[in-house]
């Protein structure tokens, strides 16, 4: 295993799983906590208009798509209280029309699109040099965004009219975590693709908030989770040459139903144990 690391590929791989899993971490935990994950799937499918305008302009798709992606959580926020329709069903419209143009865009592109399959699926072996440095960036504006309006952020996930009574911007913050929402889909798409964003942006979080209500400490456990599966997932799909993104799904799949059959059997035990302790004091008296 260790001869396998002197690879460049599987270096950049695992960089990529340490960086999109510490992304995920802080923005997966807003997102379960506001409950905006199937917004977080919206964007993600919206971003693929700007894969296909990636290819047809020539340029990274990776890069084509942070503008795309960014522009579809600014309208949605500027818009989401002004709209006549479900927020639910303007999700879904931007959803597909985000799909269309992506569709359209490398129809219109000469000859055959590489790679695509890996944009939609994910394929972490395949992340390059340049992938890793925007990355990296994401990474850095998402941390320092979540220094500066972390508190922000908490306040309008767990009351968003209670933020009003406050003097919080709740319209102006909630667009600001549209974005990193934006720029973290794009994080994951070269490692588990668009069609699973949703998973990896919300499985860690939802595991790690079974055992904690701290935010902080809901950020560290989901960033050791996501590592710990990542890379788990990198090794598994490497050897049984597989999918990466999908493994990497189902490895957090397994992950969440065990923890929820862990936590299940805790509350139990504590809930005889306290039982137990009732009778012992009752026997004594």
């Amino acid at each position: 295993m260790i001869d396998i690391i002197k690879y460049g590929f599987m270096q950049n791989a695992l960089i990529a799983a340490f960086l999109v899993s510490i992304a995920c971490a802080i923005v997966g935990t807003y997102v379960v906590v506001r409950k905006i994950v199937f917004i977080s799937g919206g964007i993600s499918h919206a971003a693929f208009g700007g894969i296909g305008l990636g290819y047809f302009l020539g340029i990274n798709p990776i890069a084509a798509a942070i503008p795309f992606s960014l522009a579809f959580a600014i309208i949605f926020g500027l818009f989401r209280k002004k709209l006549k329709i479900s927020e639910d069903s303007a999700v879904g419209i931007l959803w597909v029309m985000g799909m269309a143009i992506g569709i359209l865009f490398i129809g219109l592109t000469p000859g055959y699109a590489p790679d695509l399959f890996s944009y939609l699926f994910g394929n972490i072996l395949t992340v390059s040099t340049t992938d890793i440095i925007i990355i990296s960036a994401l990474d850095i504006v998402i941390i320092i965004t979540s220094i500066l309006l972390g508190r922000e952020f908490i306040y309008i996930s767990f009351d968003e009219e209670f933020s009003w009574t406050l003097g919080i911007p709740v319209n102006f913050i909630y667009i600001i975590l549209l974005c990193m929402v934006s720029l973290n889909v794009v994080i994951l798409i070269r490692v588990v693709g668009i069609i699973m964003v949703i998973a990896l942006l919300s499985i860690p979080s939802t595991i790690a908030k079974q055992f904690t209500y701290d935010i902080k400490k809901m950020m560290l456990l989901s960033a050791a989770i996501g590592i710990a599966v990542t890379v788990s997932g990198l090794f598994v799909s490497y050897f049984l040459d597989l999918s990466s993104g999908a493994v990497i799904i189902i490895l957090l799949a397994i992950v969440f139903l065990l923890s929820y059959a862990f936590k299940h059997i805790l509350l139990v035990f504590r809930k005889n144990r306290h039982a137990a302790h009732i009778e012992i004091n009752q026997k004594k008296r």
